[in-house]
């Protein structure tokens, strides 16, 4: 069936989800933001506490890192991208908002479909998925991210390139961990299939 509903018809309709248990300790749903023609779209695990309070995805220290690759590394704005989660509320442990966790298989039941409309109406060139519970998902895997990182996959025709997340590149050294090495090599070659110039 065709999808006729626009972006932010879609986020009008998450915004009063109560699907799963997360609806219930959520402060705010973070629906994803960018370009309603990206050509990238990031999909990261889940809002974290700072996601949950403002509603928008990627704005803490792991946001912050991103913002960094897609500004500094590949020289575009987020504006450019769509930012997303395979989730659209905070899952944490016990539910009580102090420790995130991923999501569980009956929030990824009730959520994910919605992530699916985003990408049928988004109609994104490429997929950038980040960590572990992202790459599973899109790509029907139960692989780990360490060995499915940097290996092309495919959803629905599109390009996928799974990579690690920035909040696991921030635990293991950040800056300095030969991890973020890693996700800039597979971001190059996301910017190669795009025919984006790669900085120097």
């Amino acid at each position: 069936m065709k999808n006729n509903k626009t972006i932010d018809e879609l986020k009008i309709e998450v915004e009063s989800c109560s699907r799963c248990k997360l609806s219930t300790t959520r402060k705010k749903i973070v629906f994803g933001e960018g370009s309603s023609t990206p050509s990238i779209m990031f999909i990261g695990e889940g809002p974290g506490k700072n996601e949950d309070l403002q509603g928008r995805p990627f704005i803490g220290r792991s946001g912050e890192l991103l913002t960094r690759i897609i500004v500094n590394g590949m020289g575009i704005s987020r504006d450019e991208v769509f930012i997303t989660n395979i989730v659209k509320c905070r899952p944490t442990v016990d539910m009580k908002m102090i420790k995130d966790r991923a999501p569980d298989p009956s929030e990824l039941k009730a959520c994910t479909p919605f992530l699916l409309e985003q990408l049928e109406i988004l109609k994104p060139k490429v997929i950038v998925t980040l960590g572990s519970p992202a790459t599973k998902f899109i790509l029907k895997t139960t692989i780990g991210i360490t060995k499915m990182r940097g290996i092309w996959g495919e959803y629905m025709g599109i390009p996928v390139m799974p990579t690690f997340h920035p909040s696991y590149v921030l635990r293991n050294g950040g800056d300095k961990s030969p991890l973020k090495k890693n996700v800039w090599e597979d971001i190059k070659k996301v910017m190669i299939l795009l025919n984006m110039e790669i900085p120097e």
